[in-house]
């Protein structure tokens, strides 16, 4: 096992487009604190993404939509401070710009100067047109996000895969074309089908990022805690459990325990 590319210096949103053009594909996790995303960088990971699942994950609440910019703010900049090597995407949150492209603007504007991070990303295609060109226009990357929206839960009703149906592909495409055009760096593609995410991304000179995809996106990402085995209860089809952290953690803390019961920790060599 060994870092890829080790002679990149700095991911940048640059090296992803390099990445796309050679056919290599980019890989990309979540992570929400320090310590994990000293970890994540270290691995050879091209892009961390600090997402709004930090409010699943992190915070406990069922969608993506509690989770405030302050929140963000704070999870951004304890992972751009562990960075040395990716590129650091952070989400604009569900009320952060929808609507208003004079708040997506602040709202970003707040992320890129108190986090320092590299750029955000934002769910939607024309509907949130008008945010995106504010955002970029003052110099700010931004990654799109399309198919199934976690923001948008309550207009969907249901986290089945988006576009399975013509009239939601064909506008799915438009929107990626759209998203492309008024210049963001990349997307996020979520749960929908393989063969959609293939024609999209070969119609595209911008780089797609799947998520329950399928294999022919440009690159591929998953939260963390579920990659890991951190979160036990989300198992979707998509997802692939690379570890159990969930059963080390608690044989581990339960040895610990009985440790401390016994008063077999800490030891002679571990007292002064």
């Amino acid at each position: 096992m060994s870092v890829h590319n080790p002679d990149i210096k700095r991911v940048t949103t640059h090296t992803l487009q390099e990445l796309k053009g050679r056919g290599e594909k980019i890989s990309a996790l979540t992570a929400y604190d320090y310590s994990m995303a000293r970890v994540v960088d270290a691995a050879g990971v091209e892009v961390i993404l600090v997402g709004d699942s930090a409010s699943n994950v992190m915070a406990g609440h069922e969608t993506t939509l509690p989770i405030t910019l302050d929140q963000m703010i704070y999870h951004a900049g304890s992972v751009v401070r562990a960075v040395k090597r990716a590129l650091v995407v952070v989400d604009l949150p569900f009320g952060s710009y929808q609507g208003n492209s004079s708040e997506a603007l602040r709202s970003a504007i707040r992320i890129m100067k108190e986090s320092g991070a590299h750029a955000v990303k934002m769910e939607g295609g024309q509907e949130i047109r008008e945010s995106v060109v504010r955002v970029l226009s003052a110099g700010v990357p931004v990654m799109g996000h399309l198919g199934l929206t976690p923001q948008s839960i309550y207009k969907f009703g249901t986290y089945a895969v988006r576009a399975k149906e013509d009239a939601e592909a064909q506008k799915l495409i438009s929107d990626a074309l759209l998203l492309q055009e008024i210049g963001c760096f990349g997307m996020v593609l979520e749960k929908i089908p393989a063969t959609l995410t293939k024609q999209v991304s070969e119609q595209l000179q911008i780089p797609t990022i799947g998520i329950g995809a399928g294999p022919d996106a440009d690159g591929q990402i998953l939260v963390i805690h579920d990659m890991l085995g951190i979160n036990k209860e989300f198992k979707p089809r998509f997802l692939r459990r690379y570890a159990d952290l969930h059963n080390i953690m608690l044989e581990a803390i339960a040895h610990y325990v009985d440790d401390v019961k016994t008063n077999d920790f800490p030891n002679e060599t571990e007292a002064y």
